[in-house]
């Protein structure tokens, strides 16, 4: 590169160029690429609420690098609200929290509890509610069946199949009967 194209507007001015192309442009400009270059792209769904937009989700060597909106999703055509464009941080934010936390009745402070255990803990207040609570059949002697002590509401991004199946753990199962799922909110 000569004395005088090291300078972009001296480039513009000998090249007669408008200053829209490269001779704009520092070495420094040059150099630099994109941040999800050669990364894979995953296609994913944002998962804040009912309207299940698109996203692509750019990642390389299991680090998460970039999530944006999908141009090809007939939902969202690309474009994310600002929940959706935040949702990167919803990975990757420093304060996420990783590990089951649980406070105890009484207690002051939270502490750390295993996966299994908290899934037990779950399990075991769910089955004693249902125990305590079931109403087999009215005062008429008409079966119920069911428990209004517990309710699920399901997540906005389930699909039909998934909603399905939990319909049919939770009434024909534990004969809960108020179930509902979020996308209808």
């Amino acid at each position: 590169m000569g004395f005088f194209d090291r300078w972009p507007l001296l480039r513009q001015l000998r090249r007669r160029a408008d200053g829209n192309g490269l001779e704009a442009a520092s070495a420094r400009t040059r150099e630099l690429a994109p941040r999800t270059k050669g990364a894979e792209v995953t296609r994913s769904i944002c998962p804040y609420c009912a309207v299940g937009c698109g996203q692509l989700v750019h990642h390389r060597d299991g680090e998460l690098l970039a999530i944006e909106g999908d141009p090809e999703s007939p939902i969202n055509a690309g474009t994310l609200c600002p929940k959706g464009a935040a949702s990167h941080q919803l990975l990757t934010h420093e304060r996420r929290l990783t590990r089951v936390r649980y406070r105890p009745p009484g207690a002051t402070r939270w502490q750390d509890l295993d996966l299994d255990r908290a899934l037990d803990m779950i399990a075991d207040r769910v089955w004693e509610t249902r125990a305590r609570t079931f109403v087999a059949t009215d005062e008429d002697g008409r079966r119920l069946n069911h428990t209004t002590a517990i309710a699920h509401l399901g997540g906005a991004t389930l699909d039909n199949e998934e909603n399905y199946l939990i319909r049919k753990l939770f009434t024909g199962g534990l004969g809960m009967v108020a179930v509902s799922n979020q996308a209808r909110i």
